[in-house]
């Protein structure tokens, strides 16, 4: 057994594209258009051989779609987890999670799917202003 993608429904593909993409670093691999079905699907990963991930764009959904805790979560590891903050909340991403312990931080797509974020390696040097950083909202 192997394992592909993990699937998440999105209403906006631009905003998400924008997140996955500009803001977290995620390569788009591939692009399918289902006239018939009316609906996109799209792939994301690190690389080309690495785990994916899955938008699904319906193109007719208007209304917002209900999630739950029992998702979870995505996690990704990152270079350098103080800058990687930094970039998302310079383009507006509310830093839910702040990484005052140097190693973990936790944000939300524009759907709301939580989003962790993980130093590579050792945790780095505790600094402000995310040590002093209160959590925001759910994570």
């Amino acid at each position: 057994m192997r394992y592909l993608h993990t699937m998440i429904r999105v209403r906006d593909l631009d905003a998400a594209l924008h997140f996955f993409v500009e803001l977290l670093g995620l390569k788009e691999i591939r692009r399918r258009d289902h006239e018939k079905g009316r609906f996109t699907l799209v792939f994301l990963a690190t690389d080309e051989n690495a785990p994916q991930v899955e938008l699904t764009h319906n193109w007719d959904q208007e209304e917002p779609y209900d999630g739950g805790r029992n998702f979870g979560h995505l996690a990704y590891e990152v270079d350098d987890i103080y800058a990687t903050c930094e970039k998302l909340q310079a383009a507006g991403v509310t830093i839910n999670r702040p990484p005052r312990d140097g190693r973990m931080a936790f944000v939300r797509s524009p759907d709301d799917i939580s989003i962790e974020l993980l130093q590579k390696g050792e945790a780095q040097e505790i600094k402000e202003p995310w040590a002093s950083m209160p959590s925001v909202g759910s994570w």
